[in-house]
């Protein structure tokens, strides 16, 4: 294991971090940069926040030298809050609460995701309410800036105590206390002492309240939602993509995106979206009026607006909801330094975030379901205006079906995200825990739910941009009688098309489209590759990223 060893606190870098944490609130941009390991971090060098952790962490001493009952600390947990700690095991008390929490079981959790619950958990710590030491959370930025990665199952938090389970993983593995972890780091899984060994670290001593104050809240849940949202962000911007790309290959009309129409019905989001449809059709370049021969459109296009709007005002709540809790404080008790008191209290309660993701979840079947009907009119040569069935490449291949296979692998993936989209924060099974937690979140199952729907979801706008640029290259060839469909688009929409096809290993305007039935490359390794792009926010997304900036604008802040 080759691992550059390094002194635990504070963390040096080469060069200023990226990001400074000082407790102030996080943007979920900021979370994903850090999660995906693309910026560093470090901790504000401000004797401001320092003096605040300090008298927490003195409140937390303090009670403890006085025998005061304070619970957690002084006292067992849960529903053993009122049986006393001797002052002489408070200490053990924090070290068994790992031992016996760290019980995540099920598949590893991406990287990504446990890594954006480091950083949420410790820039809350760094809030001061906590009574926990610096060299926690410098531990905490230390193993970000490494690398180094707990490996935390998939299953285990009931959004209760928040999310107990998986945040004793993450608080054993930097601590060194209670049963070793396992460390991924780059390629490879390690022994957690190991590596802590490797970086010159020394099991850090669990003091009153530590283990506590790092396993009590809801940042894990919160920052599975950040990433889901981050995401889904993107993938509405590659919907609005390709159902303009589609909307150009079936000659769709202007007038369901007119100004003068969402003037009449002004709900934001609407308004929002169809303004941003006008953006990407503008003033069609190469577009031939005489081919397009019907009065109206279907409702998938001329609904448009009235469909997508509420997902995008959807969307903006959603982000404030997961900010507004990834940089809350969720931990129990609080320490109120000014009142020099604890508080016990439920701010570990994740349903916030669960009901969150239980809209995503059926905000990202929506999406889907709509691209699922607009591709249905692009195949069918009943509805699409001259187009060849299947969206065949080659038209004088007598069996050519080309599209015929991704359709059905499009509709396979539908029904899954809206079996997805079913709610899942009402069903609470249990009264864990001697009833004292008897009623729960379900945050972190919302939160894993969602994870799957955006995996699902990148495959569908892998799917949904393949039949979308396929079509324009065949709109082209009826229209200009050749495949280079940047003929007909916008200066908006060249890039994404262009992204589609640089991904897909293809040069716009060769003499085939896209997709041919003689093509060099699977179709299923095209569709992987264009969806791993989309799961890593790589060029596709980046091609339409200025459309998720502009989100925010759906649903006007108070």
């Amino acid at each position: 294991m080759t691992i550059h060893s390094r002194t635990a606190s504070p963390p040096e870098l080469e060069g200023a971090p990226d990001l400074c944490l000082s407790g102030q609130p996080l943007s979920i941009d900021d979370v994903h940069r850090i999660a995906a390991r693309r910026q560093s971090i470090g901790i504000a060098n401000d004797p401001d926040l320092r003096e605040r952790l300090r008298r927490s962490e003195d409140l937390v001493t303090d009670a403890v030298n006085a025998g005061e009952k304070v619970y957690g600390i002084t006292t067992g947990f849960g529903s053993m809050a009122d049986v006393a700690v001797p002052s002489g095991e408070v200490a053990a008390s924090q070290v068994n609460l790992l031992s016996f929490l760290s019980c995540s079981a099920g598949r590893p959790l991406p990287d990504v995701d446990v890594r954006a619950a480091m950083l949420l958990r410790a820039n809350m710590l760094l809030k001061g309410t906590s009574g926990i030491r610096p060299e926690l959370i410098e531990r905490l930025v230390l193993f970000l800036n490494e690398g180094a990665t707990p490996v935390v199952g998939e299953l285990g938090s009931i959004g209760a105590s928040g999310d107990l389970v998986p945040l004793a993983v993450i608080a054993r593995a930097i601590s060194g206390q209670a049963a070793p972890c396992r460390i991924r780091h780059g390629e490879i899984e390690v022994d957690g002492h190991d590596f802590l060994a490797a970086l010159g670290c020394e099991p850090l001593i669990l003091r009153p309240k530590e283990a506590l104050a790092i396993v009590n809240g809801t940042s894990f849940s919160a920052a599975i939602a950040a990433n889901c949202l981050h995401a889904a962000k993107g993938h509405f911007s590659l919907a609005l993509g390709a159902h303009a790309l589609m909307i150009v290959a079936l000659l769709g009309h202007d007038d369901p995106f007119d100004s003068f129409v969402h003037a009449a019905k002004p709900h934001p989001g609407q308004r929002w979206v169809a303004e941003q449809m006008r953006y990407l059709l503008g003033e069609r370049p190469g577009s031939d009026e005489s081919e397009r021969s019907h009065l109206q459109d279907r409702y998938s296009i001329r609904c448009l607006p009235q469909y997508l709007g509420p997902i995008a005002e959807g969307l903006v709540r959603i982000t404030r909801t997961v900010e507004t809790e990834m940089n809350a404080v969720t931990d129990n008790p609080l320490v109120d330094c000014e009142g020099e008191r604890f508080l016990q209290s439920g701010n570990f309660l994740g349903q916030y975030v669960g009901m969150a993701m239980d809209d995503l979840r059926r905000y990202l079947a929506l999406i889907a379901k709509h691209l699922d009907t607009q591709i249905a009119l692009l195949v069918a040569p009943e509805f699409n205006h001259g187009l060849p069935g299947s969206l065949a490449g080659d038209p004088d291949s007598p069996v050519g079906i080309t599209l015929k296979g991704l359709q059905i692998a499009g509709n396979s993936i539908v029904p899954q995200m809206t079996h997805l989209a079913n709610p899942l924060v009402e069903h609470f099974p249990t009264h864990a825990e001697h009833f004292n937690q008897n009623i729960n979140g379900l945050s972190w199952g919302s939160s894993i739910l969602a994870r799957q729907s955006i995996e699902l979801s990148a495959h569908y706008a892998a799917i949904s941009s393949l039949f979308a640029v396929q079509a324009i290259d065949l709109r082209a060839r009826r229209s200009h009688g050749h495949h280079d469909g940047r003929v007909l688009l916008t200066q908006a929409l060249l890039p994404f098309y262009e992204s589609v096809y640089a991904i897909a290993g293809r040069i716009p305007g060769e003499s085939t489209p896209l997709v041919d039935d003689s093509c060099d490359r699977p179709l299923e390794t095209i569709q992987r590759d264009l969806a791993s792009s989309i799961d890593e926010n790589d060029a596709m997304v980046g091609s339409l990223s200025f459309l998720a900036d502009r989100l925010t604008e759906a649903a006007p802040g108070d």
